[in-house]
């Protein structure tokens, strides 16, 4: 197994009390380093693998907005997401972490790769950057094992306590993608309705209220999601890992713990009968429920 990460991720500084901060990659950082796994440098990522899920005119806008040394914080959507001049670098590596991945699962040298990056990607709209998201790393990885090395079916789940509402825009064009999430409703961004299936019929979005538990959550990802994750057979796995429907969690109202998140990665592992799995590191605020997931999640893909 190997990890993608790379330094400039906590360069990447926001608003003081901003709950997607530096330590959150510090923490996952150090619960892993006991593992003793390989880590690589997340590379620059390619353009025209962004430019896959974002469009041009996007991805020059965001180029031109990124701050210099000495301009100051910009704020967008109000203020959840912002830019300062340690996130050009952040946000091109994260993507960039993903693709390497998928680069190192297709040439065999791993059957499972954990993204410890940030910021993260799953809210990130193909025209639009928010909710803490620039780029959005999992669908860039996964349009290039698509398009760069020919999948016939990719697909992604993603167990963050809020929707990925800019990973669904982007399997709602792609019918070779599955997308598949569990997320509080109601709560940000207001997306996942579960009569909502997209034109291709391959979306599936499996709501649950707030105080969701283990037992309600477990009963979704075994009777709904594993169900059709087996019946459209990926080629490969992106998950989108946030553990942030922990019940430690500041920012949601769910009850799991790390357990549920070893469970669920292992239960997803084998849905997909041995196929490589590439995990990148969404949502997660509370420092120590964030490490002990993700370690577990980590140790959980360690057996695939």
């Amino acid at each position: 197994m190997l990890i993608f990460t790379h330094n400039s991720m906590l360069g990447h500084e926001g608003p003081v009390g901003h709950p997607e901060r530096p330590a959150r990659l510090a923490a996952v950082l150090a619960a892993l380093e006991p593992l003793g796994l390989e880590r690589r440098e997340a590379p620059w990522c390619a353009r025209d693998a962004v430019e896959r899920v974002h469009p041009p005119a996007f991805v020059t806008a965001m180029e031109a907005a990124f701050p210099k040394p000495g301009d100051g914080m910009i704020a967008l959507d109000s203020g959840d997401t912002f830019l300062t001049d340690g996130s050009r670098e952040a946000a091109w590596r994260a993507a960039g972490a993903a693709v390497a991945g998928v680069d190192a699962l297709i040439a065999g040298q791993a059957r499972a790769v954990f993204c410890a990056v940030r910021p993260p990607g799953h809210h990130a709209e193909p025209a639009q950057a928010m909710g803490f998201c620039i780029f959005n790393n999992i669908a860039i990885a996964a349009l290039h094992a698509l398009s760069h090395h020919g999948l016939a079916r990719v697909a992604i789940v993603d167990f963050d306590v809020h929707h990925g509402n800019g990973s669904e825009a982007v399997a709602r064009g792609e019918p070779r993608l599955f997308f598949a999430s569990t997320h509080q409703s109601p709560l940000y961004p207001g997306t996942g309705h579960a009569h909502d299936n997209g034109a291709h019929g391959n979306i599936l979005n499996v709501p649950l209220p707030p105080g969701g538990d283990s037992a309600a959550w477990r009963s979704a990802m075994t009777h709904t999601v594993l169900p059709a994750l087996r019946a459209f057979a990926p080629q490969m796995l992106f998950i989108s890992a946030g553990f942030d429907a922990h019940r430690a969690d500041p920012l949601a109202n769910m009850v799991l713990d790390a357990e549920d998140f070893a469970w669920g990665t292992s239960a997803l592992s084998q849905a997909v009968a041995g196929a490589p799995v590439l995990s990148s590191l969404e949502g997660g605020y509370d420092l120590v429920a964030l490490a002990d997931s993700a370690s577990a999640h980590v140790r959980a893909l360690l057996d695939h």
